[in-house]
């Protein structure tokens, strides 16, 4: 070991703290010179097993998504033929981009906005992904709510959307199901009892935006439940976080596995499986296949949050995280086909008992969840209990993701601030104030008008574009700003060996190419938003949700301009002079990542 080294790992605490070193007692920097004591702060928190760490990620990056959109798009868009190339998006956008921000949140032991220190001319990268996330947060947990209220009214002897005997059913409401019971009906004007009670009980939906509507009490009490679980599952960090994600993450496989047991031995099942795996050759020459396959990759790995960032940030310095993104990513994506087994041997089912042809029956999103799946499981012998299985299962697949993202949001605004701020609970406090900020927002998706709120920040705060965009700019400045070789490096430090070379070809070129290709595609094919294909939403909400997805995009722009600005005109130097400074900023960080990386050993 080096003097230079020996004297570091003397001077120099182990904890990075705002991008800069804290010196102990003597003062006395690496470089000899003196330099202003600053108080130590607790050391930052680390798994208590590396196995919490696994789990984390499983729940937060498997979520709804693999069970209600993959298996639709892999029906949609040819069947097995879709796997091609969703398994090439897998090695040229998924995992490339999941490690990246694993890496660096291990690497830097920060959150999404600290990491960034690395490039600081890029910070507005940190702020995007907050935004990001936090947006995430606000209508994902939606979802849970809707989850929560089904589960509770599956306790009910007969399911309350089986039958047309309730208040909210309308005059068109029929319960038959059979096709050769339906000869003599109009079955095109039709509405079945699930949904009439998903738009007229659940959501209560009024007649547009411009229509907010009264409260739901009874949903805004199931969405106060959820928030205050994940208030429980937050509040004490990744010791008690760790903990609990091994139910959440490992319980809905176990749900999954008794429902498929039971869909295959239903009758039609084996015709579900194969309209969801029967290879349609053709397809490979449509350009939307391709790009669904891509953005199925970005939305399942959770990329461009920060949460995987935050995550990462609280492993050992020495942990492979290398090969935890190659074992993670194979989870993610091995789910999202299984569960495709799961959905269709239902839906296969449903269709046979309808006499209808299946794509008559398939849905994607909130529509397979709440109305599809709903229906299919009145049709089964004790029917409540495989409803409560399935919504359980749903609460859990989105419990995890949301208070990981949570955890992810929190962790960021904690590590902005600096050590004369700390207080021993300040983190009790953050996310006690996050979580009812988000409660308040969300109050605006609990009205009868709460339905084309919570569809604007689906499709404009957290959609394909914002992600697209912000993992471009990932890649961009690690590679060509930071340096790619000086990240390999980094990583090396870090798992004692350098991974294979195509992570950096990814980083330097493919993936931001790809990211690009399908961003400029998404925005090329723009379409205004429609709710059910019938309500066009007017103008004004159409502005509303651009400013919510360029609140998170234009960090980036913003925040460079800022910087460059401030260097210029306080420096009084040229742009050149300020971009060079800037970058030398990144000195420190790397001292720090030597003496990490010798207090390790």
């Amino acid at each position: 070991m080096e003097k230079t080294d020996c004297c570091a790992l003397n001077v120099v605490l182990a904890e990075e703290k705002k991008g800069q070193l804290i010196p102990n007692g003597n003062h006395q920097g690496v470089n000899g010179t003196l330099v202003a004591p600053v108080r130590a702060l607790p050391e930052r928190e680390t798994w208590t097993r590396q196995m919490d760490f696994i789990m984390s990620c499983v729940g937060f990056a498997v979520g709804l998504g693999n069970v209600w959109r993959f298996p639709y798009l892999c029906y949609k868009n040819g069947g097995g033929v879709f796997l091609i190339p969703y398994v090439l998006f897998i090695f040229l956008g998924g995992i490339p981009i999941f490690f990246l921000e694993i890496a660096l949140g291990q690497f830097m032991k920060a959150g999404s906005i600290n990491v960034w220190n690395i490039a600081p001319l890029f910070k507005g990268l940190g702020y995007a992904s907050m935004v990001i996330v936090f947006f995430c947060n606000t209508y994902y947990i939606m979802v849970l709510a809707w989850g929560f209220y089904y589960l509770i009214k599956s306790f009910n002897g007969t399911l309350p959307w089986s039958s047309c005997d309730n208040e909210w059913n309308t005059d068109t409401c029929i319960e038959i199901f059979r096709h050769e019971d339906c000869q003599n009906g109009t079955i095109g004007n039709a509405t079945f009892g699930n949904l009439t009670c998903e738009e007229n009980k659940v959501l209560n939906i009024s007649d547009g935006l411009d229509q907010p509507g009264a409260l739901n009490w009874e949903l805004m009490l199931c969405l106060l439940a959820v928030w205050v679980m994940v208030y429980f599952c937050v509040w004490k960090g990744v010791k008690s976080t760790g903990k609990i994600v091994y139910f959440t993450a490992t319980f809905p496989y176990v749900v999954l596995i008794i429902l498929l047991v039971r869909g295959v031995t239903l009758p039609g099942a084996y015709d579900g499986i194969m309209y969801y795996l029967k290879p349609n050759w053709s397809k490979l020459g449509e350009p939307q296949v391709w790009i669904d396959a891509g953005t199925q990759i970005f939305f399942s790995y959770a990329i461009g949050l920060g949460a995987l960032t935050a995550l990462g940030s609280y492993n050992r310095f020495n942990n492979d995280c290398y090969k935890d993104a190659f074992m993670l990513a194979m989870i993610n994506s091995g789910t999202s086909f299984f569960a495709g087994f799961v959905v269709f041997s239902i839906l296969g089912f449903m269709a046979s008992e309808q006499g209808v042809d299946i794509s008559k029956v398939a849905e994607s999103g909130p529509g397979l969840a709440f109305i599809a799946y709903p229906k299919a499981v009145s049709l089964m012998p004790v029917a409540p209990v495989w409803a409560a299985l399935f919504f359980f299962m749903l609460l859990l697949l989105g419990l995890d993701s949301q208070f990981v993202g949570v955890e992810g949001f929190v962790t960021g605004i904690l590590d902005l601030f600096p050590g004369k701020y700390y207080m021993r609970y300040r983190r009790e406090i953050a996310v006690a104030i996050c979580c009812l900020l988000c409660f308040i927002i969300d109050l605006s998706m609990v009205t009868q008008g709460g339905m084309y709120v919570f569809q604007l920040f689906d499709y404009y705060s957290a959609s394909g574009m914002t992600l697209l965009w912000q993992a471009f700019w990932e890649c961009v400045v690690v590679a060509w700003v930071y340096g790619a070789d000086k990240f390999m490096d980094d990583i090396a430090r870090m798992i004692g060996y350098r991974p294979f070379p195509w992570m950096k070809w990814c980083w330097s070129f493919i993936t931001p190419c790809v990211c690009m290709g399908i961003f400029l595609f998404h925005l090329l094919n723009y379409k205004p938003l429609t709710y059910n294909n019938v309500y066009v939403y007017p103008w004004w909400g159409e502005v509303i949700g651009w400013c919510l997805a360029l609140s998170s995009m234009l960090c980036i722009p913003v925040s460079l301009v800022y910087k460059l600005s401030g260097q210029i005109f306080g420096a009084q130097g040229t742009l050149a002079s300020s971009v060079l400074l800037m970058r030398r900023q990144t000195g420190p960080i790397t001292e720090q990542v030597q003496v990490l990386s010798h207090a390790s050993q």
